[in-house]
């Protein structure tokens, strides 16, 4: 039986080690330097196959659901990891979002963890979304209630305003789709009805639903290049890669497509390569950027943990 978790954790950390070395260079650099393969040293001189703070958090959320899942032992990964390297790639941190700093410090100064996270519009980086994607295997049996409740937890972490937990809810809604088998386009089409019903049966401010109408209301596929942006904006960064995972067939095509989008290179390629990974089977995920893949037999460790 196929490991969910093991296509998880490989798909984003591969996705976010093909995109660090590139880090914040604009989309125009990319037009004469297309990436093409698993590139070394570049925006944060890190060796081939070094993943950042989305892989080292991914693993965190990861390892606290092997463990159970306690709020309280997550927010402690994720001071490990901010002070004392934990779950980091080569021994270091070398990268972390404002966002996540700031809830980092409120974790460490006791505020309870669902309350450490950012609660305004202006708090909306893509920092619990680049995270998120083990939460599924936790909450895939549960209702769509809890499933809710739970990507709200554990997005409020560092990111608790609704955009944010509204766009963790969505990338994740579309992985369990994708874990039962159907296709990526059945998952996109039922995804717009299904996310729209459930948000306005909670009530949830309909300006804030509108934020997502590229991909409620519309075919998010035949947008343009030029209109997809890749900034650190969650909405941005949701929406990036859904676009990248509809027009791409494999999982090298969406890795690389997403990174050439330039920007936060590594966080989308890692939100993307979680998908794609689960579309296309570890399998799919070529073998010299697995080989190159810091700490890869720690990764598939921790995930041979989790035997569902």
């Amino acid at each position: 039986m196929e490991n969910i978790l093991q296509k998880i954790l490989l798909g984003v950390a591969v996705g976010d080690a093909v995109g660090v070395p590139v880090e914040f260079n604009p989309r125009s650099y990319f037009k004469d330097n297309p990436v093409v393969d698993m590139q070394e040293y570049g925006t944060h001189d890190q060796p081939k196959g070094t993943w950042s703070d989305d892989t080292s958090l991914t693993l965190c959320l990861a390892e606290s659901i092997v463990e159970g899942l306690d709020m309280n032992l997550l927010a402690q990964k994720f001071i490990d990891w901010r002070n004392n390297n934990y779950w980091t790639a080569r021994g270091w941190v070398f990268d972390i979002g404002i966002g996540t700093r700031v809830a980092i410090e409120k974790l460490e100064e006791g505020v309870e963890p669902e309350l450490a996270g950012g609660p305004n519009a202006l708090d909306n980086g893509n920092g619990s979304l680049m995270r998120i994607l083990p939460l599924i295997v936790y909450t895939k049996e549960l209702t769509v209630d809890e499933r809710f409740l739970w990507t709200k937890k554990v997005s409020s972490l560092t990111h608790a305003h609704i955009r944010s937990i509204i766009s963790c809810f969505y990338y994740l809604e579309f992985a369990k789709k994708l874990i039962e088998g159907m296709d990526k386009w059945q998952a996109y089409n039922e995804l717009q009805s299904e996310i729209i019903n459930y948000l306005e049966s909670q009530q949830i401010d309909a300006a804030e639903i509108q934020h997502f109408s590229r991909l409620l209301k519309k075919d998010i596929s035949i947008v343009s290049d030029f209109e997809i942006k890749s900034s650190g904006y969650v909405i941005d960064t949701l929406e990036a890669s859904i676009w990248t995972i509809l027009t791409t067939d494999s999982y090298a095509d969406a890795v690389l497509k997403a990174v050439n989008l330039g920007n936060d290179t590594d966080t989308t390629a890692a939100v993307v390569g979680g998908l794609a990974a689960l579309i296309y089977g570890v399998e799919n995920i070529p073998t010299e950027w697995l080989e190159h893949l810091a700490r890869k037999t720690d990764i598939d460790d921790l995930a041979a943990k989790y035997n569902v």
